[in-house]
Order: structure tokens, then sequence, then C-alpha cells
């Protein structure tokens, strides 16, 4: 069984920074797709970011492009979300979430949709001031 762990999160004012991190138990980390969501009170789970296994394909929600970079580093089986010019919109809880089977499938790009993954964090809250 895979585990995920966030770690990173925090209160911070509005143009500010956090580095959210995700740790991973486990062997077959570099196999792993992997996608950082979050919710915000009495929202729907949103895509954030998401990295392919193999590193070589990213891809970020709208609302996050120019500001978030989602990136991994495999030998500490860690990935991780540079959130930058965080905005009050920004605050919500994040979950990393990892997706075993793309790897398999020769399937190198990260999915967008929850459904796609098989491992989910437990969340770390973010909480943006004005």
């Amino acid at each position: 069984q895979v585990q995920l762990v966030e770690s990173g999160g925090g209160l911070v004012q509005a143009g500010g920074s956090l580095r959210l991190s995700c740790a991973a138990s486990g062997r077959t980390f570099s196999t792993f797709a992997l996608g950082w969501f979050r919710q915000a009170p009495g929202k729907e789970r949103a895509f954030v970011a998401g990295i392919s296994w193999s590193g070589g394909t990213t891809d970020h929600a709208d609302s996050v492009k120019g500001r978030f970079t989602i990136s991994r580093d495999n030998p500490k089986n860690t990935v991780y979300l540079q959130m930058n010019s965080l905005k009050p919109e920004d605050t919500a809880v994040y979950y990393c979430a990892a997706d075993r089977r793309s790897y398999y499938a020769g399937y190198d790009r990260p999915f967008q949709v929850g459904h796609k993954y098989d491992y989910w964090g437990q969340g770390t809250q973010v909480t943006v001031s004005s």
C-alpha cells in the first residue's frame, strides 16, 4: 500500500509563497504520475497541477498558471508544488495524489480528473490572508 503525506501548508499573506511537499512510501514512486488537487470550503475538489511519471510533461490549471509549479524528485520519493503570488482564492486544503496505472498503459501525461488517481494523501491546509 502506498502512503502519501503532504506538508508545507500554513498561513501566508497575499502575494507570498509556499512550497508544498508530498512524500510517498514504497519503491515504485518513479512509475507514478502525480497530481495536486485542492478543495475550498463549500466547493468541489479541483485539479491544480500534475506531472507525468517520466517527469517530461506537466499540466497546470489555468487559475494557477504562471504562479504555481509542480516538480518531482524521484530519489526522494517526493513531489512538490511551489506556489508564488498567492491569492486569498487559493485558500483550500491541498491534496497530492498518485496514478499507478498510466505507466503500465504507456500513457505519459498527467490526468486532471481525480478518479484517475489511485492513492491520496490526507491534505494540508493553505490559508492566504488578504
